[in-house]
């Protein structure tokens, strides 16, 4: 199952509903539940997306509980939960802090959904930014970017082919204990999430993707050439996708008030604005419609698979 089909700009989303910050989240969805991400979830596999998202996060500290909630579904339960009501569209953690796990962990639970779900895993990975939270768990915060670094080093290993995964580092180190169900997958797609220059860099070397985290268009282009730079000169020839978030998106007229960033009206001018991702040297988009209800975003997102999707590589 190819993540970029014939190298053309693909679409996908963050899953409404599971993660519920104050920065995104909708008014309606404080009181939507199960049935909404399904109906959602179906709406995205009828509509082309490639991927629907989850985030990750263990507990909130009461600090933090104000802007970011408390409300953070856990992504391999609610991808495995929606594998079941879709045939298509991939599965994908944006991101799963697996610093908060010792690797043979995060395997199990990720080769067993990418297994279920016929091989549509898309495993998103990020350092993590939320103190207490390591601390619950007894994990390193100060060290978590060179414990991500070695944790997906040995992710690469668990989640390969082998029954019986070995690796060695300086933090973790497993040989003759075997792990089925394997992945469906023979490669299972490690995307790294992060824009600053350490996140760039480790994108770079270890990434089979990378996801951005809030770069603006003006910034893109610069982001792309320093990530291009570090393989080439590490001299990895293997091709990265390179992703992008969108602005918010309304397809048509609103007829409400959706916010000054949010881009509307036609499809066409829709799509025209966003080939200009493709020009950068984008990969795949993720996007996100305002709304004031389910029925209003399933709407756009049929609307977008429709009208917009099509024309984005015109």
């Amino acid at each position: 199952m190819p993540i970029l089909p014939n190298g053309r700009l693909v679409y996908g989303m963050q899953l409404p509903v599971q993660s519920q910050s104050t920065i995104y989240a909708e008014g309606w969805e404080a009181d939507a539940g199960p049935e909404d991400l399904v109906a959602i979830a179906r709406a995205a596999d009828r509509s082309g997306f490639a991927y629907i998202a989850g985030c990750d996060h263990v507990a909130i500290p009461r600090r933090l509980a104000g802007p970011m909630s408390t409300i953070w579904y856990d992504p391999v339960a609610t991808l495995s939960f929606l594998a079941g009501v879709t045939e298509r569209v991939r599965l994908m953690s944006h991101v799963a802090v697996v610093g908060l796990r010792h690797p043979l962990v995060t395997a199990k639970q990720y080769a067993t959904l990418d297994h279920l779900s016929g091989g549509r895993l898309i495993l998103g990975v990020g350092a993590g930014h939320v103190q207490e939270e390591f601390e619950a768990v007894g994990a390193d915060f100060a060290r978590r970017g060179p414990a991500l670094d070695e944790t997906i080093d040995a992710l690469r290993a668990a989640l390969g082919p082998e029954e019986y995964p070995s690796f060695q580092g300086e933090r973790f180190a497993f040989s003759g204990l075997g792990q089925r169900p394997r992945p469906a997958q023979r490669h299972v797609p490690v995307w790294v999430g992060g824009s600053s220059p350490a996140a760039v860099r480790r994108a770079a070397l270890r990434g089979d993707g990378w996801l951005p985290q809030g770069d603006k268009r003006s910034e893109l282009p610069s982001q792309i050439a320093k990530l291009k730079g570090i393989r080439e000169g590490a001299g990895i020839v293997d091709p990265i996708v390179i992703g992008a978030i969108s602005e918010a998106l309304y397809v048509g007229e609103p007829g409400w008030e959706t916010g000054r960033r949010t881009l509307t009206g036609k499809p066409e001018a829709l799509a025209e604005s966003l080939r200009a991702y493709r020009a950068m040297g984008v990969d795949q988009i993720q996007v996100r419609f305002r709304s004031r209800g389910r029925d209003e975003l399933t709407d756009q997102m049929a609307a977008f698979g429709a009208d917009v999707g099509p024309y984005l590589n015109d």
